[in-house]
């Protein structure tokens, strides 16, 4: 298979492993980079070994045929739209955008121009849950009819050294972490119907403990403690629960599924291997499930390399612009629900991706 040629734009801290594992995919090869950090950007160009220069050079290039867009989240759409613009296909580290109008505007953009969208996270194509879709896709539970997930921390304050923006409108915890969530579960059991939440801002003033802010007061601006249900289109009702105020610590689980036959345990989203258990209706004790699927490890960028598979092949990829804009919609609605007492009815929907079949190769995406 020929390699797409990629650049990067945005070579802050999540940008070596992309880097790194650019080089670990059959499908694509990174060959610049671009930061408004100039000296940033030839840094990692220079550890990477590939070329650095300015926004406007790159997305100039004619042979870069796609964008990894790893700026911070609130010009995720600017620059996407921009390197739209420029003709090239974009990959966005999450979330898709800071409005919906924005995320709405990508999607159009992109959709004039005949040219792909793709977007983080892409956890959801590692070991651990791909292994979790073909155990539901196989009837180990049955029909699913409920899940529960809980994201429950005393917020990154603590050793965060610039903590300030996860207190910002567009942060917290619904924002920060709430896409690796959603996406697992819509990616296990399709669109989402109606959401419904309650959230409030806990303590109105956080402080700062790391080693560089130490005793730094940052006011919270954006709920921390946010409680939802969801309603699948598939019939399922889940239980989100997002907060950065539970400073004790929790023993919940990451993600329970429930289904007529079984419980399934799921791994933590934001990683791409874990352990998988499994009770089914009758049986006494848990079972370990062996992960069927590779890409366990650290395979941040998978869903890039596997855009830049169906842009070669002309398939369809994976983590797509549609269900990154379908989980934007839904955190925004839990948030609507809460400030105005209602229901919040999402007007997007997606389709489940499709799961990777069995037997490939680590660097493999598949045909």
């Amino acid at each position: 298979m020929d390699k797409l040629k990629v650049g990067i734009i945005g070579t802050g801290n999540i940008s070596g492993i992309y880097f790194q594992n650019g080089k670990r995919f059959e499908s694509m090869e990174i060959v610049a980079c671009a930061d408004l950090n100039a000296e940033l950007a030839a840094a990692k160009a220079a550890e990477y070994g590939v070329r650095a220069c300015t926004v406007e050079d790159l997305l100039a290039d004619p042979d870069i045929g796609m964008v990894i867009n790893l700026t911070v989240p609130k010009v995720h759409a600017a620059v996407s739209i921009q390197a739209l613009e420029a003709g090239k296909h974009v990959y966005s580290e999450k979330p898709l955008a800071a409005t919906r109008e924005e995320g709405k505007r990508v999607l159009e953009v992109a959709q004039s121009r005949g040219l792909l969208v793709g977007c983080a996270p892409d956890t959801f194509l590692g070991g651990g849950l791909q292994t979790c879709i073909k155990l539901i896709e196989d009837g180990w539970i049955g029909t699913p009819i409920g899940a529960t997930a809980f994201m429950l921390g005393g917020g990154p304050e603590g050793w965060h050294p610039n903590p300030d923006f996860f207190y910002q409108p567009g942060g917290g915890p619904l924002f920060d972490m709430g896409p690796y969530y959603l996406t697992a579960l819509v990616a296990m059991l399709g669109p989402i119907k109606q959401v419904t939440g309650m959230a409030q801002i806990s303590f109105p003033e956080r402080i700062a403990t790391s080693k560089e802010l130490f005793g730094k007061k940052i006011k919270v601006e954006t709920p921390t403690h946010i409680a939802s249900t969801l309603k699948f289109s598939s019939g399922p009702i889940a239980t989100l629960l997002t907060s950065f105020d539970v400073k004790a610590g929790s023993t919940l689980p990451r993600i329970e599924l429930y289904g007529s036959e079984g419980t399934l345990e799921v791994p933590d989203p934001n990683t791409f291997g874990g352990k998988i258990l499994i009770r089914r209706a009758g049986a006494q004790e848990w079972s370990d499930i062996p992960l069927t699927y590779g890409k366990a490890e650290n395979a941040r960028g998978v869903g890039a390399a596997d855009m830049a598979t169906a842009i070669l092949t002309g398939r369809a990829h994976r983590a797509n612009g549609e269900m990154a804009y379908h989980v934007l919609e839904a955190m925004f609605g839990i948030l609507d629900s809460s400030e105005q007492g209602v229901h919040y009815t999402m007007e997007s929907t997606c389709q489940r991706p499709e799961p990777f079949p069995l037997g490939l190769a680590d660097h493999s995406l598949g045909e």
